[in-house]
């Protein structure tokens, strides 16, 4: 099975709890409209350096990348234009807020080894522990990303890591 690699927008690709005054390096603001908010628009920071950093490792890898984020659909429309990805599968989050996203990527990722970048696993904590209990003996791993920095060549390097030991078979979970 073709491993995934699942992308959260708020933390990784936006840095959302960076100070307002230190936009990250290589960051560019964008301003993007949301259709619920009327004229109000949402500035985010977008670093369109990602793009080639995620399709070139997922394509070395023969990795799918996806989108793993409450934004759904919508970071098809904002986010995936603004920084070069193309269109992207969506995990869809119907109604679970109690376990944050476990059980709807353990759905979209069932049988399949996936690496997920994202700042909020530590959010609920046994919902995460029950996720990675599930999985089981799939190759399994949660990249923590710091929503202050948002994604830094540390998760690169480690994602890469992870793909390289997923295709030699010495990758574990964790």
């Amino acid at each position: 099975m073709r491993p995934l690699i699942l992308l959260d927008v708020d933390g990784p690709l936006s840095p959302w709890a960076a100070p307002r005054h230190a936009k990250p390096a290589g960051y560019v603001e964008h301003q993007l409209k949301v259709s619920r908010w009327g004229r109000r628009k949402l500035r985010m920071w977008l670093d369109p350096g990602h793009s080639p950093k995620l399709l070139a490792l997922a394509g070395a890898a023969d990795a799918e990348l996806a989108w793993a984020t409450t934004w759904e659909h919508q970071a098809n429309t904002l986010m995936g234009p603004a920084i070069g990805l193309p269109r992207l599968r969506v995990v869809e989050f119907p109604g679970e807020p109690t376990e944050w996203k476990f059980p709807a990527v353990a759905r979209f990722g069932a049988g399949r080894p996936l690496a997920w970048l994202d700042d909020d696993f530590d959010t609920f904590p046994q919902a995460r522990r029950e996720f990675l209990d599930r999985r089981g003996e799939l190759p399994t791993e949660l990249i923590a990303v710091n929503p202050r920095t948002g994604l830094t060549t540390e998760h690169f390097d480690a994602l890469e890591t992870w793909l390289r030991e997923l295709k030699t078979g010495s990758s574990s979970g964790s």
